[in-house]
């Protein structure tokens, strides 16, 4: 292991980095394959041993598609009203912000980070929402699947043949502070889409005859765990800058992409993101053996 003299530059502004996050909300994401796997159920259970623990806790919006179990942990917490809007002749219910800002809480939830929001509301995505509300020193706790990264925007279509049009950028979800992967394997989920414990039977019917078949469940829950193991590289290596640590071991694989003026330039940088992850998934379980 090898020691460098720090920066002062780089030290001094890694303070007022900090300074800055530690004024800002915490964001934490309950992070799965695929919608059934249990995010909002665990995400309710960590907010329930928050409250026990003496954290206010509210919630700002849960959706629980009228699961029983679901709903009874919504018991004993602090809901706030949502807000009804009228569109196309259908009363939409939304997260308000504005309610949310005025209890300003020390913790609040809001679920489905990539929602679109109704026409009207100040911001067009609920992610939007989550950011001012973390700007504004409030900790959110919220739940994502991994089909709405948008740098995995175009391989989910490829895996699945359905585009995404839901999709939270890549800069939102490394902001957070702490990502949980909610972790189920496909025939697990697929007996939970039978029992009707994901959509009503119809939905979820046709859920499991398109976009939730087996292969796909299977696909996307690589590509879960693979983002989840790249976020763990970029921590181990934020340690690392910050601690003045140099290498500590040989690199086994190096990525160069050459990116020009053509159309498919984006897709080819996101592509390359994803090999950079998978080998890094690689890496650190070769490493551990």
């Amino acid at each position: 292991m090898s020691l460098t003299r720090p920066d002062p530059d780089a030290l001094l502004a890694r303070v007022k980095e900090e300074e800055a996050r530690q004024r800002r909300g915490k964001l934490k994401v309950f992070f799965g394959a695929a919608a059934g796997v249990g995010k909002t159920y665990a995400m309710l259970e960590a907010a329930r041993e928050q409250r026990d623990d003496g954290i206010v806790v509210v919630v700002g919006y849960v959706e629980t598609h009228g699961r029983v179990e679901t709903e009874a942990l919504l018991e004993r917490l602090e809901i706030l009203p949502p807000r009804v809007v009228e569109y196309r002749g259908a009363m939409l219910r939304e997260f308000d912000l504005d309610v949310a800002l005025a209890r300003h809480p020390p913790l609040i939830l809001v679920d489905e980070l990539a929602h679109t929001n109704a026409p009207g509301s100040r911001h067009a995505k609920r992610w939007q929402d989550v950011l001012e509300l973390l700007d504004a020193g409030i900790d959110v706790s919220t739940t994502m699947n991994v089909q709405h990264v948008e740098s995995l925007n175009d391989v989910v279509a490829r895996i699945t043949g359905i585009v995404v049009r839901e999709t939270v950028p890549d800069s939102v979800l490394e902001q957070a502070a702490e990502v949980e992967l909610i972790d189920l394997p496909p025939d697990e989920l697929l007996q939970r889409f039978k029992d009707g414990k994901v959509y009503v039977p119809e939905q979820a019917q046709e859920a499991v005859q398109n976009f939730f078949r087996k292969g796909n469940l299977i696909a996307l829950r690589e590509l879960a765990l693979r983002r989840t193991a790249e976020r763990v590289d970029a921590q181990m290596r934020a340690y690392m800058r910050d601690h003045s640590i140099g290498q500590v071991w040989p690199t086994a694989e190096r990525l160069l992409v050459c990116v020009g003026p053509s159309p498919s330039s984006p897709r080819l940088v996101r592509a390359a993101k994803r090999m950079a992850a998978q080998l890094t998934a690689e890496w650190i379980a070769a490493y551990v053996q």
